[in-house]
């Protein structure tokens, strides 16, 4: 797996880092996500790598 090194264990917020090309996670480039949504928050999980934004 290619990735750019960003520490998976970190939920990052949208408004602070946002997608670097839109709809692909920033880390290894997939389009495939788990959502969920919970307190307010919509979470996306990248389902290769596990980099997690609050949307």
């Amino acid at each position: 797996m290619d990735t750019k090194g960003i520490d998976t264990s970190i939920t990052y917020e949208y408004s602070e880092y946002p997608d670097v090309k839109a709809g692909r996670c920033d880390n290894c480039g997939h389009t495939l996500f788990k959502s969920s949504v919970g307190k307010g928050n919509f979470l996306r999980e990248c389902r290769n790598c596990g980099m997690k934004k609050n949307i």
